[in-house]
């Protein structure tokens, strides 16, 4: 009975992460290509590049000030007392209205775009405020229940893996997805012929990304239950005042948030390209969706080797060995061109070690949860577990300027063809998506190697004095 309660668990934390990182990967990377190809598709060049630059740094400073607030909705998340906990509540709210914000961003707003473009971009402003707001609660709460659901670290690896599996399973499956369902949507809407998209194609692909975002959360509300246990209990009401130094004074939180978010910095930008490579570089876009298939794949075996890797040669070695294998497809991708064998395999190292560095991360960030109550004497799960998905958000809502920018730069917008760019241009581009990243990646690898010591033995030896505390 046990077995089949911890089986229902388990996949209902993986299908809601598989819903929360399509709708992640649809808003952080895939948007920004219906923003430079559809949205502002004239005759006048000058505009377009003006009202893309507008959308773009506009949604990047709404990300980065609403992101300053993510530990204070942490805060509210771990206050929040509910006869269905403190997570599900926000994980409910958050999944309907940034679903249907999702929906809204993919239109022109009826046309306002191109008609009264300083309209659009009040009206946009506002609905891409609300949708981050909701989608922050809906992040962090969904993500902060790691350690409510177990306080041993051999499970929440397990949690931790499964859900990385889903998340993964969600996020490369957007890339097999998305070429086929926006070119369906644009022929089944807009009367569309052959592989030609439409804005119409984009908003029906949105809606369905949307539907699968609320139905993994509404799973995860059904199928988990937080664990009760005298170190979950050891918790008090935290002053928003407080949050910021609760984070402050956790040097391991701190430490590793500094190095995780230079890797996803550095991911996201390269990951948000690719597709741009892919059309206006090889010329081939129709192959992306075989970039997504064999990603699917190995994001399977890589998630489901953590487990083993961990127990052999712990997290530590996870995080950096990852890093140097992403290098090593980096350099060959430099040498790939538009060879699109040579292209899978550079793609395929690069993304191989990419769910295993991020939960090497995650279940380091979920351990200083106890690392934190042992210096402070008080446990905050949301507070804590707000800062990995902050890091995400900002590492996206930089590397959406980042992508812009090498778009604006190489003339990759519009209806540009590969014929179009020009030698100057493609060098600027590869800078941008693999000079820039390599550097941000090895920075991040010595932080971690120079200041990260909470390993797994660190962490048992913490639970077993704070058990012996609270006993």
């Amino acid at each position: 009975m046990k077995k089949l309660k911890d089986i229902k668990q388990y996949s209902s934390y993986a299908f809601g992460a598989f819903g929360h990182d399509a709708f992640y990967a649809t808003l952080s990377t895939y948007f920004m290509m219906f923003v430079t190809s559809q949205l502002f598709d004239t005759k006048n060049a000058a505009f377009n590049s003006k009202m893309i630059a507008y959308v773009t740094y506009m949604m990047m400073i709404i990300r980065i000030v609403e992101i300053a607030f993510d530990p204070l909705i942490g805060g509210v998340v771990d206050n929040t007392r509910t006869r269905w906990g403190k997570f599900k509540p926000w994980l409910l709210a958050g999944s309907i209205v940034s679903s249907v914000g999702l929906a809204m961003i993919f239109t022109n707003f009826g046309g306002l775009a191109t008609s009264s473009p300083y309209l659009y971009l009040v009206l946009f402003a506002i609905v891409f405020l609300i949708l981050d707001i909701f989608y922050s609660f809906k992040d962090i709460s969904f993500w902060s229940m790691l350690p409510a659901l177990s306080v041993d670290s051999e499970k929440r690896t397990k949690f931790g893996a499964i859900a990385r599996f889903g998340s993964t399973l969600g996020a490369q499956g957007v890339i097999i997805v998305i070429v086929p369902m926006v070119v369906f949507f644009s022929q089944v809407f807009s009367g569309s012929h052959g592989s030609q998209q439409t804005s119409a194609g984009w908003f029906g692909f949105a809606v369905v990304i949307g539907l699968v975002s609320f139905l993994g959360a509404l799973a995860t509300i059904l199928g988990t239950k937080e664990e009760k246990s005298a170190i979950r209990e050891n918790t008090e009401k935290v002053r928003l005042r407080d949050v910021f130094s609760v984070i402050g004074k956790n040097d391991q939180l701190m430490w590793l948030s500094l190095s995780y978010f230079l890797f996803a910095f550095s991911y996201v930008i390269t990951n948000s390209l690719l597709l741009y490579y892919f059309r206006y570089v090889m010329g081939r876009a129709a192959a992306f969706s075989t970039v997504g298939v064999i990603t699917a794949i190995l994001g399977i075996i890589s998630v489901a080797l953590f487990p083993t890797l961990v127990a052999l040669i712990r997290r530590r070695a996870i995080y950096l060995g990852g890093i140097a294998m992403m290098m090593v497809g980096y350099i060959l991708f430099l040498f790939a061109g538009s060879n699109l064998v040579v292209v899978l395999i550079a793609v395929g190292l690069f993304f191989f070690p990419y769910p295993l560095v991020f939960l090497a991360a995650l279940m380091t960030i979920t351990d200083s949860v106890e690392y934190g109550q042992l210096k402070s004497g008080t446990r905050n799960e949301s507070v804590t577990l707000a800062v990995r998905p902050l890091l995400d958000k900002l590492a996206g809502a930089f590397a959406n300027g980042v992508v812009v920018t090498a778009a604006i730069h190489a003339g990759m917008t519009g209806n540009a063809k590969p014929s179009d760019i020009t030698s100057a241009g493609l060098l600027q581009f590869k800078m941008y998506m693999f000079f820039i990243p390599m550097i941000l990646l090895i920075i991040s690898a010595l932080i971690f190697m120079a200041k990260i010591k909470l390993t797994e033995a660190k962490h048992a030896e913490i639970v077993t004095e704070l058990e012996k505390k609270l006993d």
